[in-house]
């Protein structure tokens, strides 16, 4: 019985406000909404992303004097504009470089062997011809079972193309209207709330400020990376640099882990172009640069504004959303740790209420101290007049 007191009175304390109720029921249904149905409504939440993404360009426009709508139909065009030039020049360079990729595995193959095998040679002291023979003989049966496995996977991926082309109607559209309408859906759904929700409300503009902060930041952070990346390549002659440049701009969607990983394959091309020489040192330097400063300089720049987490907080929220929600969950694991944050610390308990009563009574205290040091007793008034009775006039 006396658990069953304490995790009652726990209840009690924490869940007896009525935003708090408001608060669970709506993160519970946003979870089960996205879990079970995330997958078919994807191009609508694209949308939503993207949406939020260009109310900035809005909003700069309208502080320039254009009217609401014309802000949003010019918003919308330079989208357009930008998707289209995606679609006709990066997208089609990227996939002729991983088509020439594909073509060009077996020499890579090759020559990477050939680069294995004269480790020894380089390094006597530290390894044999047998271990690299070994080495060799695990990865030649690992790529046997990963050809399998991607031959499958690219199959499989056949219906995708049918997606794309669901993604390329609905997701402009639901731009579109998610800008032209933020109004009247943001009426709506603050129609559903009660009308005084200071814990939503505090909830509500911590997370728009630290979502908006992210979300664009991360979306130049992408196309700097991206982008000096690709021409830093190009001026050093390394081959597939776009196919390269789109993968390390990428991988700043994954802090920390992703620019170990894609170190991975921008050494591999450059070794296996350059050989154990000093271009391709200079390939190296180069990307270690692009990376120190993307993390000394151009994340400070960009999320100056975001709430400082732990390094071990942002990989343990990149983990769990990453396997729920993949890739999604990997671009929104810090958002959605950030929101977890601002949920526990605007989260009301009987605690503070006494605290906060507690306060109010000592402040009582002090104000009755204070009257009763600056002035005088009844007492002492009624014996100061006596004494000017008996006072002589002067």
């Amino acid at each position: 019985m006396r658990f069953l007191e304490v995790i009652g009175g726990w209840i009690n304390r924490h869940f007896s406000n009525e935003e708090a109720i408001y608060l669970i029921v709506f993160l519970a249904a946003a979870f089960v909404l996205l879990v079970t149905v995330g997958g078919m409504l994807a191009p609508v939440l694209t949308g939503l992303v993207l949406a939020f993404l260009l109310q900035g360009l809005v909003r700069r426009f309208m502080s320039w004097g254009v009217a609401e709508w014309g802000a949003v139909y010019l918003t919308f065009v330079i989208f357009l504009g930008a998707l289209v030039t995606l679609l006709i020049f990066v997208v089609p360079l990227v996939v002729q470089q991983l088509a020439s990729l594909q073509a060009a595995l077996p020499n890579f193959v090759r020559r990477l062997q050939e680069l294995i095998r004269d480790l020894p040679e380089m390094a006597p002291g530290f390894i044999s011809a047998e271990q690299v023979d070994e080495w060799l003989t695990m990865a030649a049966n690992e790529l046997g079972g990963l050809s399998g496995s991607l031959l499958n996977t690219l199959l499989s991926q056949v219906p995708s193309v049918v997606a794309l082309l669901i993604y390329l109607v609905l997701v402009p559209v639901s731009v579109f209207f998610f800008l032209k309408d933020r109004d009247q859906l943001m009426g709506f759904f603050h129609s559903l709330l009660p009308r005084h929700r200071p814990l939503l409300d505090a909830v509500g503009e911590e997370m728009n400020v630290q979502l908006a902060n992210y979300v664009r930041g991360k979306f130049i952070e992408i196309l700097i990376v991206g982008s000096v990346t690709f021409v830093a390549f190009e001026i050093l002659g390394l081959n597939y640099a776009a196919l390269l440049s789109v993968v390390v701009g990428l991988s700043v969607l994954i802090p920390f882990v992703g620019a170990a990983l894609v170190t991975i394959p921008v050494a591999v091309v450059g070794a296996i172009q350059f050989g154990w020489t000093w271009d391709l040192g200079a390939v190296m330097i180069v990307y270690g640069v692009i990376q120190a400063a993307d993390g000394n300089l151009l994340v400070p720049l960009l999320f100056s504004e975001a709430n400082d987490l732990h390094p071990i907080t942002i990989i343990v929220a990149v983990l769990v959303f990453g396997g729920i929600w993949g890739v999604w969950g990997v671009f929104f694991a810090i958002p959605l740790a950030t929101l977890v944050k601002a949920v526990y610390n605007a989260w009301p308990s009987a605690d503070g209420e006494i605290e906060s009563e507690a306060g109010r009574e000592a402040g009582s205290e002090v104000q009755g101290v204070a009257d009763a040091g600056g002035r005088p007793s009844a007492a002492g008034r009624d014996e100061g007049r006596e004494q000017n009775d008996l006072t002589p006039a002067a």
